[in-house]
């Protein structure tokens, strides 16, 4: 089974990790794993105050430090997995990236959103689910 697992270096995002980590070891076969972290692009006048070494070099740094906890949890646990690292609009790109490796699932977790936190599921989550045919486990 090949799983998309997103990840934005949240406590909610280290419990999808967990959960994939479960998973693998619960399945016949080992997982493969695509782990994926998109970064909101900058305002555009940020972007060109900064010039564009410098929102490279955020972007890169985000990345790390989003990432970081995911690829050493897999990694202890002998998960191999490949990156796919992006700047872009988060669910957009991340369906995007779930078509290109043809993921049997979406694994991802969800901050939610609104007044009513705990009963609703956050926009990219939502925008996730809705767009796309392959299974998504929302790990809360």
């Amino acid at each position: 089974m090949k799983i998309l697992l997103a990840v934005d270096g949240s406590e909610i995002s280290t419990r999808a990790v967990k959960h994939a980590i479960a998973l693998n070891k619960a399945l016949s076969k080992p997982l493969q794993v695509v782990l994926a972290n998109v970064d909101e692009p900058l305002l555009q006048r940020v972007a060109v105050t900064m010039g564009a070494k410098a929102v490279e070099r955020y972007h890169a740094e985000n990345a790390e430090a989003m990432c970081r906890d995911a690829r050493r949890m897999l990694k202890r646990a002998g998960i191999a997995f490949e990156e796919e690292i992006h700047v872009g609009d988060v669910p957009d790109t991340l369906l995007k990236i779930a078509r290109k490796h043809r993921v049997d699932q979406i694994v991802m977790g969800s901050h939610g959103s609104g007044p009513f936190r705990g009963m609703f599921l956050g926009s990219v989550s939502a925008k996730v689910i809705s767009n796309t045919s392959v299974p998504v486990t929302i790990v809360r």
